[in-house]
């Protein structure tokens, strides 16, 4: 492990690998070993970087303080960036850090070369929002706003077990390893920080002005708002490329690794 000092805070993150250098975000609950699974196939072509954003582990964070806010993380990405050469870097975000690295798309264009966001996370607004049916699965900040009571209350593995069943259907938490049940655990208390994020949801305007070529992918078997927003997103990217791995859902790197590092690779090559 090797840390960055960025925006006055020592960034973790891990390296492995030789190449052109691809940038990987992890989404709510991971940090930089969210990525293992995946680190020999895209090590073979590029020098992975793999990132533990503001208060993820190694913190072990109590959820006080202001800081924890969609921003922070995207001016941090954005910060740590910029001390990585050489650049453009490839950019690569899952779920939470899919927004992220949207948003840094959207800001820094100069920074980077391709970008793949994997089931990117958030809301789209009334521009981009379908009609959805009654039944349509909650949105993601809903999902946490009902674990943060859990954590709240001292319920942890009740909290993790309603986010993670929530996303990746009933029994997910339970059919998880051990490794990755303690990495979700390392991070619960920043459930805390996530509710008063002040994430933004996507725009159709947003969505129309990246000028960096993307690739969305997803699980072939996710369902509810995870499923939708990507598809939606692609819509109006230009030139966006889409891709989908058969039998997975939304941590489709770690339930698919090498059709998500064949899908990855090959428009990273493009």
């Amino acid at each position: 492990m090797q840390t960055l000092r960025v925006n006055g805070y020592d960034m973790a993150y891990l390296e492995v690998g030789k190449g052109p250098p691809l940038v990987c975000v992890h989404g709510t609950l991971g940090d930089f070993r969210t990525w293992y699974a995946v680190l020999g196939p895209l090590s073979h072509q590029h020098r992975v970087i793999t990132v533990s954003l503001r208060h993820f582990f190694p913190e072990h964070w109590d959820g006080a303080g202001s800081d924890y806010l969609m921003s922070q993380h995207v001016a941090d990405v954005i910060a740590f960036i910029e001390q990585i050469a050489p650049k453009p870097v490839d950019l690569i975000g899952h779920s939470r850090g899919g927004h992220i690295a949207f948003r840094v798309a959207q800001a820094r264009p100069d920074l980077l070369r391709r970008v793949v966001l994997a089931e990117p996370g958030g809301d789209l607004d009334a521009s981009l929002a379908p009609a959805t049916p009654a039944s349509e699965a909650p949105s993601l900040a809903v999902r946490v706003a009902a674990s943060v009571k859990k954590v709240a209350s001292g319920d942890i593995e009740g909290a993790l077990m309603n986010f993670v069943d929530a996303i990746d259907s009933d029994g997910a938490w339970a059919r998880l390893p051990t490794a990755g049940k303690q990495q979700l655990r390392d991070n619960i208390f920043t459930l805390l920080g996530q509710v008063g994020e002040k994430r933004r949801p996507f725009a159709k305007s947003e969505a129309e002005s990246i000028t960096t070529p993307m690739l969305l992918i997803g699980g072939g078997d996710t369902e509810g708002t995870l499923h939708l927003i990507w598809r939606v997103l692609a819509e109006h990217i230009p030139g966006a490329k889409t891709a989908v791995i058969p039998g997975a859902r939304h941590w489709m790197f770690e339930q698919a690794p090498q059709e998500f590092s064949k899908a990855v690779l090959a428009f990273l090559a493009g």
